[in-house]
């Protein structure tokens, strides 16, 4: 199991000590210094069944910047997606923890940290 965090934010931290709690077995990538590939996007967003624009940080400084918000949400437009993701890795909505069974989640909640304990 893996959990990409940001130190700063309450809600990563929520879900390290949660696990913690739970004694579990995990490792802490802090996404912003080990920024994840184009590659390792696409295969996470895979694994939480969702599109880039689903995991954006839409109200980041950098999100406005590159105005995401207009961009279009379709398969022609998730290349552009991902790459923003990876070139801008602030804008990648955390905690999000890849279980052990292939799946992942995003554990902005007590509730979604035990789903994914749970697979």
């Amino acid at each position: 199991m893996e959990i990409w965090i940001n130190p700063a934010c309450s809600k990563c931290r929520s879900a390290v000590q949660l696990l913690d709690a739970e004694g579990a077995s995990y490792t802490v990538r802090r996404y912003l210094d080990d920024v994840p590939s184009e590659d390792e996007i696409r295969a996470v967003l895979d694994r939480l069944g969702l599109e880039p624009w689903d995991i954006t940080r839409m109200q980041e400084a950098e999100a406005k910047e590159l105005g995401v918000k207009e961009w279009a949400r379709d398969a022609g437009a998730r290349e552009r997606w991902i790459a923003a993701l990876a070139a801008h890795p602030k804008l990648i909505q955390r905690p999000i923890i890849t279980a052990d069974d292939g799946t992942a989640v995003v554990a902005r909640t007590d509730d979604a940290v035990r789903d994914a304990l749970s697979r």
